[in-house]
């Protein structure tokens, strides 16, 4: 007898063989049993979580002949017997993928009218059904929402968003989800003690993860982990099918990075290349163990003290800065995505690398406290220029706070006239307390007292909370407590955001010339009678 492969022996015959997606096997279940079916159900979700193979399961439910409409089939009856193997005449499996013509879907519906020749029902299992034309779904729309009593309609597909929302709203929608590895390599022990199969603990967490969710994936890598180790699963083995990276790899790199050898973060890449990883799961092994050293870090509780690495791992938690661990995770992270990126997958592993060295946070200062870099003093802003103060009228006054910290660098009050445009650039403003602060020209500063001015126009910047912020601004630029005094009046000079506007017009004008003077620009009109439209013309930054 020729081989049966894993997926096609061990698919589910009924729904307590099925592994997961109990929110879609209890709602199909009461249903059945109460008597409750629709004429419509849609099953969608990613490649080989079960969708056809549910939708086969509830063909049979239906058509039981020894227990009638239920959700425990015989799986004896003829009935199932010729589900199973796919003969049952009352069963009509598409592959929309293949028949997306309207021809194929009206030759289809020319049939449903008829009853079922041996069945209670007559069942149309549509699979990838988002494959159908437009022209098809118009054609569908109607039987779907009134078919005869004797007709269900079982669809499947992986890509729902492209089925028009008229069909959705005419079908029970199931989502399966997809599988986690723990049940898929419950699954595969389960199918390997049956086989008989020698099969190592590690080769199938290896091989659950490897499927993505997807249990079909998993027993078509098992079937070929099968026949690479003769038979047999061995971790060795099925790393080697599946291009994976050893552990032991993973954990010297991370021992490297907390002892800071660059040189040796580089060997042991060079290492790992000799056996023409794939870098990408490489990346992918590494996001895994720094996963568990974060949870040896905050959660001790849940780390798996039992993995192959597990001692090593304990003992780089408690070397490495836990902020310094979340941070490299982000940056494998960020890797992983951007590697298809770089010109050499090497590289560009390698980049990641010495990133995640670059980042190392430097040892704490006596005075306790780890983490990061210690960031630089920002630089101090240049002094303002000098000028008398005139006298300033009366109006309301703003007072900002003291300053802060004793490493603040104050500048000296002005002896005479401010360049009030570069001071209002270097102050830490922004939103409205800037805005107000660019329609304002300097008027004098008197004691612990600055005068300004604005225009009636603007007066609606000014209100305490916004001129309370200029005041602090100014308090920490100056270096000691400074009040905010704003008059309503006619500016005569030139403000900062008058000055930007007067540039921005400058530049926009030389642009606009350059425009017209350009030949090339000449040439067009002359040739083409084109016309230039100045609104489009933008100055280069």
């Amino acid at each position: 007898m020729s081989y049966q492969v894993l997926a096609r022996k061990w698919r589910p015959r009924r729904f307590d063989e099925m592994v997961g997606q109990g929110h879609v096997l209890r709602a199909l279940a009461n249903g059945l049993a109460n008597g409750r079916l629709h004429h419509a159900y849609l099953f969608t979700g990613t490649r080989g979580v079960g969708k056809t193979t549910v939708a086969r399961i509830l063909a049979k439910c239906l058509n039981c002949e020894a227990n009638g409409v239920t959700d425990h089939p015989c799986g004896e009856c003829a009935a199932c017997t010729e589900i199973d193997s796919g003969r049952f005449v009352d069963l009509i499996e598409v592959d929309a993928a293949s028949r997306t013509k309207v021809e194929d879907t009206r030759e289809l519906l020319d049939n449903v009218q008829y009853a079922p020749t041996r069945g209670r029902f007559k069942i149309y299992l549509i699979d990838e059904v988002h494959m159908l034309s437009a022209h098809s779904f118009n054609a569908l729309l109607k039987t779907l929402e009134e078919p005869p009593e004797h007709v269900k309609f079982l669809l499947a597909t992986t890509d729902p968003q492209r089925l028009p929302v008229t069909v959705l709203s005419r079908c029970l929608q199931f989502n399966l989800k997809p599988l986690l590895p723990k049940m898929i390599g419950g699954q595969l022990e389960r199918i390997a003690a049956a086989e008989g199969i020698e099969a190592e603990a590690s080769a199938v967490a290896r091989l659950s993860r490897a499927a993505d969710g997807s249990m079909r994936d998993a027993l078509s890598l098992t079937d070929q982990a099968l026949a690479f180790g003769a038979g047999r699963l061995l971790d060795a083995e099925v790393r080697d099918m599946l291009g994976s990276i050893e552990q032991d790899f993973m954990v010297e790199l991370l021992e490297r990075l907390a002892a800071s050898d660059g040189p040796g973060l580089l060997e042991t890449v060079s290492r790992m290349a000799e056996g023409a990883p794939d870098f990408g799961e490489a990346l992918a092994e590494l996001l895994a163990m720094l996963h568990q050293l974060s949870l040896a870090q905050t959660v001790p509780a849940v780390f798996d003290h039992d993995g192959p690495a597990a001692e090593r791992l304990a003992a780089l938690a408690e070397q490495l800065d836990p902020a310094w661990v979340q941070l490299l995770y982000h940056i494998a992270l960020q890797g992983r995505r951007d590697l298809p990126l770089a010109p050499d997958p090497r590289a560009g592993f390698e980049m990641v690398m010495l990133r995640m060295l670059a980042f190392e946070p430097e040892p704490a200062d006596a005075g306790g406290g780890s983490g990061g870099p210690t960031p630089s003093p920002a630089p101090a802003p240049s002094k303002p220029l000098p000028s008398p103060a005139p006298a300033a009228m009366p109006a309301s006054d703003a007072t900002g706070p003291a300053t802060g910290s004793a490493t603040d660098r104050p500048h000296t009050a002005p002896a005479a006239e401010t360049d009030w445009h570069r001071l209002a650039a270097e102050l830490s403003l922004s939103g409205m307390a800037q805005a107000l602060a660019d329609h304002c020209d300097w008027v004098g500063r008197e004691g612990g007292r600055v005068t300004l001015q604005i225009d009636e126009g603007h007066r609606h910047l000014v209100n305490d909370n916004v001129t309370a912020r200029l005041a602090e601004a100014l308090s920490a630029y100056f270096g000691e407590p400074v009040g905010v005094h704003i008059e309503m009046g006619e500016v005569d000079a030139e403000t900062p955001a008058a000055a930007a506007e007067r540039r921005e017009a400058e530049k926009q004008a030389e642009a606009r010339a350059a425009i017209e003077s350009d030949p090339n620009i000449a040439a067009l009109r002359a040739t083409f009678d084109a016309e230039v439209i100045s609104e489009s013309i933008r100055p280069r930054d």
